[in-house]
This record gives C-alpha cells, sequence and structure tokens, in this order.
C-alpha cells in the first residue's frame, strides 16, 4: 500500500489537505480534509483498465463554488427537513434555510463546509485515515457540542470502509452519510443510464412535492421501484410512476432495505464489468440519479448533466424527527452513534 500526502489548497487561511491511497491491486483513492471529501476512486475493469469512478474536481475553488456535494460527508443531518425545524424535548430548533423553506444536508455550511482534522495509520493491508470534527453547540441551530469521527479504511480487495461515529453533551440529532456521486463507466464517458442497480428492497418511501417524506412507504412490487432483481437506471427515467416524474426522471427516494438480506445494494456497469457494492448496517439507502445536476462548471472537462452519476446514500430515514413512525435519529446525551457502509469494487 503507497500512501501520498499533499496540500491541496487553502479555505479560510487554512491548509487543505489530499491522501492518495493506492493499493496492491492498483486501485486508487483520493481524499481531502475539507469536508472529507472522497475526490477520486480509480478501478479496474474486466479488461484491467483503470480508471476513475466518481464525479468530483481537481481543485479546492471548484468545490468551493460549484460543489453538490461530490464525495462529502454530510452532517449533522442528512436529506431534506421540512420547514427547517424539528422539536426535541419540547424546544423548537430553528435551522437555516437552504432549499426553499427546507433546510438540506445540514445547511449552506455543514460538514461539507469545514475542514477536518486528519491523521493516518497504516497496516499491511489496509490504510486508514481518521478526519475528526467538533460541531460546536448551536452551529447551524442544532443543541450540544457533537465530536464527529469518520474513518475511511482503503483495503487490499478494493474495498473501501467508512465508520462513522459521534457523541454529544446534550441531547441532539444526528443521521450521518456519505454523498459520492458514481459512474461506472470510467472518466464519465457515458452517463449512469445503462448502469443496473440493484437493492433488496420491498417498499420506498413516498415524497411530497418539496420531496420531502410523506410518511407513507409504497410496495415495489409491479413498479420501477423494484430492483430486487437489478434494472437498469434509464427504466426508471422512463418510468409514468408519479414518483419517477415528481423528481424529474428516476430516483430521489428513500429505499428501506430488508432485514438480514446478504445482497443490499449493488450497481454494475454491463459493458465494462465494473461492480460495486454496497452493504450496511444502516435501514435505509437515499438513492439519487442525479436528476437536478446542472450549472455553470466542469467536471474535469465534462459538463453537468442529468444523470450523469447516482448516490446511494446510506443512512437513516430523512426528516425522521418529524416522523415518529420513522427510526429515531435522536442522540441522547452521552450516547454513541455508530455506523459502518462498505464499497467493494468488482468484476461482475
Amino acid at each position: 500500500m503507497k500512501v501520498t500526502k499533499k496540500l491541496f489548497g487553502e479555505f479560510n487561511g487554512q491548509k487543505v489537505t489530499s491522501y492518495t491511497i493506492k493499493n496492491n491491486n492498483g486501485m486508487e483513492v483520493t481524499c481531502i480534509d475539507y469536508g472529507c471529501i472522497i475526490t477520486k476512486i480509480v478501478v479496474p475493469d474486466k479488461n484491467g483498465i483503470l480508471e476513475n469512478v466518481v464525479l468530483g474536481f481537481d481543485t479546492l475553488e471548484e468545490y468551493i463554488d460549484y460543489s453538490p456535494y461530490f464525495g462529502s460527508i454530510i452532517g449533522r443531518v442528512a436529506g431534506r427537513i421540512g420547514q427547517s425545524k424539528f422539536e426535541l424535548d419540547g424546544t423548537t430548533y430553528q435551522l437555516p434555510k437552504n432549499e426553499g423553506e427546507n433546510h438540506l444536508h445540514g445547511g449552506p455550511n455543514g460538514f461539507h463546509n469545514v475542514i477536518w482534522e486528519s491523521s493516518l495509520e497504516e497496516k499491511a493491508d489496509e490504510v486508514s485515515i481518521n478526519f475528526t470534527y467538533t460541531s460546536p453547540d448551536g452551529e447551524a441551530g442544532y443543541p450540544g457540542n457533537l465530536k464527529v469521527d469518520v474513518n475511511y479504511s482503503i483495503h487490499n480487495n478494493n474495498e473501501i470502509v467508512i465508520a462513522y461515529k459521534a457523541t454529544s453533551d446534550k441531547k441532539t440529532v444526528v443521521n450521518l452519510t456519505n454523498h459520492s456521486y458514481f459512474n461506472l463507466s470510467g472518466n464519465l464517458k457515458r452517463t449512469i443510464l445503462e448502469h443496473e442497480l440493484m437493492i433488496n428492497s420491498d417498499q420506498f418511501l413516498e415524497l411530497n412535492q418539496a420531496l420531502l417524506p410523506t410518511g407513507k412507504s409504497i410496495d415495489v412490487a409491479d413498479t420501477a421501484f423494484d430492483l430486487r432483481k437489478g434494472k437498469k437506471i434509464m427504466e426508471a427515467v422512463a418510468s409514468d410512476h408519479p414518483q419517477n416524474k415528481l423528481v424529474g426522471g428516476g430516483y430521489d427516494h428513500p429505499f428501506l432495505l430488508n432485514a438480514n438480506a446478504l445482497d443490499q445494494i449493488s450497481l454494475s456497469d454491463p459493458f465494462n464489468g465494473r461492480k460495486l457494492i454496497v452493504e450496511t448496517d444502516l435501514p435505509s439507502v437515499v438513492v439519487y440519479t442525479s436528476n437536478m445536476l446542472e450549472g455553470n462548471f466542469e467536471i474535469r472537462g465534462n459538463s453537468p448533466e442529468k444523470h450523469l452519476g447516482i448516490c446511494l446514500e446510506t443512512q437513516l430515514p430523512p426528516d425522521a424527527m418529524n416522523h415518529r413512525e420513522f427510526p429515531s435519529i435522536v442522540l441522547d446525551k452521552n450516547e454513541t452513534y455508530q455506523s459502518t457502509t462498505s464499497y467493494k469494487f468488482t468484476l461482475a
């Protein structure tokens, strides 16, 4: 395992460091301590060709100015919070609005937009980068001093394991995820429309016009949301289902993962044989097929366009504090939030 560490830029007078880990199979993972962003993942296809399979930029300025959360850690709470507020023990907490009336992905200065402390740990068959950030009491309106640890472990079997841990000195809410956009075609040669997605899920959460969960779970059977045996993304884009049309063609939905399923989530490119297997101890995954990806910028020479990448955001259901029927995202004082998600790259 080879590790390269270098200066990536400066943010508010602080240096931003990049780490590149290359394993014994040629897989490379690059991340920076601004937002814990994964900037590149380079993996082989069936012919051994090594190419990047995530969306990102080559400069810090582009991440600051343009990024739709490419590769970053999202917190304190992933997803949308309706009306940008929630109640906890009789107290209403008002959060900044950054998507209409809603609070999205921790707000404009969420975990994606801060510099984390970072350290390296090297072992024979893996290298770990540990990121730490303490969010002060009241930051973005959230209660409690929240200490967060995020660990990226890169293994010789072409697997990345993300482990999350958080503690607070006050009762608060926490729901963390990683917001990488995957495109297995390699170096963005094609959109994800031909990618095949499998999710072991019998139900997904219905969304309203504001793209917030209504609280209703819908059976996937006989819909474009039935991914239990796999479907091409283009089937969801072409679907007449009201929920597919609501989000602009495709998915922007939480899927409820079946308990104790061995095969949880997989994504594959039938042209080059690349396959991504995702496993998690969290109960749901928000699948976003970049239906709203646009802007006046370039992604390493490519123009942003719909369906250029897919996010597989493992997490607790969005807006959970406003839905008692969802698993709770409340973290009690001095309790520990913990979760783990792995991403293994292989060949179909």
